[in-house]
């Protein structure tokens, strides 16, 4: 028997939903050219991260998002006990990131991000629509984790806070309103239109830039950073979006504007890869990876 005639073993759906969140974390780092993010250029606005990086904290996290995925499973339903197994898993899944990536926080947005969205669509693998799953994960993250320790604000809620402006556990209670309303949408407008699939993807990320409070330019740039990024995405998609020439100056000045603010939208890459998820989550479980 030649090793082409093996045949693979059924994915389980656990396992198919832990593989497409790693694989739309690798395909978000790859995209290029985006605004102050790693990408196959360079590092972006960060001293600390590459695309290498990146794409070994993804990886890492798969058992993770397998884990969450089979805690929904198992629970059935929306309820306390899942909502504490799932922030168990998510800060063990972390904890290992932060192993493989000596320290450097990659991906603790997306693990939130995607890990709702993994459980939410194993809770029903046949209700897949973006708006059935991301009410789900919307309905686990208005449930408070009694076990989180009590621990020093993240940048995140630190910026919150100062601001009083919402960040990623609002977006999630929500029901992730920047993929629903800008991200999703404008990335299926922009294939509609032909602009090709990155371009497609770059459109989406700009759209959600456009709308979103995201902390990490917060953190780094404050209120004008944050207006830098609103203001320049959304002149960006207004002038045709990436598939144009002059859109494409415009993502070039964006992209100028962040290195200079050292501001990286690390916020609105999570949700265009959460937008990806969705995008693929249907077509993903009906033809499984792996499958006979």
């Amino acid at each position: 028997m030649t090793a082409l005639q093996v045949k693979h073993t059924q994915l389980s759906l656990a396992e198919c939903l832990a593989d497409l969140a790693v694989e739309v974390l690798i395909d978000e780092a790859d995209l290029s050219p985006k605004p102050g993010l790693v990408d196959r250029r360079g590092n972006g606005a960060h001293d600390d991260l590459h695309l290498g990086l990146m794409h070994s904290s993804a990886l890492s996290l798969w058992p993770a998002f397998k884990e969450m995925a089979e805690a929904a499973c198992e629970h059935g339903e929306v309820n306390q006990a899942l909502r504490e197994t799932l922030g168990r898993i998510g800060r063990e899944g972390e904890v290992e990131m932060l192993r493989v990536t000596g320290g450097v926080n990659t991906h603790r947005g997306a693990i939130w991000a995607l890990g709702l969205l993994c459980a939410a669509a194993a809770l029903d693998d046949q209700a897949l629509d973006a708006g059935q799953v991301t009410l789900r994960a919307a309905r686990i993250a208005m449930l408070d984790d009694r076990a989180l320790p009590v621990t020093t604000e993240s940048h995140g809620q630190q910026v919150c806070r100062t601001f009083g402006l919402p960040g990623a556990r609002e977006q999630a209670q929500l029901g992730f309103p920047a993929i629903i309303q800008h991200g999703l949408p404008q990335l299926l407008r922009s294939r509609s239109e032909r602009a090709g699939e990155q371009n497609a993807r770059l459109d989406a990320l700009l759209a959600i830039m456009s709308q979103l409070t995201d902390t990490c330019v917060l953190y780094r740039a404050g209120l004008s950073g944050l207006d830098c990024m609103q203001g320049g995405a959304r002149a960006v998609i207004e002038a045709g979006g990436c598939v144009s020439l002059e859109g494409r100056r415009l993502l070039r000045d964006l992209d100028n504007d962040m290195l200079r603010l050292r501001a990286s939208p690390g916020g609105a890459a999570d949700l265009l890869a959460a937008t990806l998820f969705l995008d693929r989550l249907a077509p993903a479980l009906h033809a499984p990876i792996g499958s006979v």
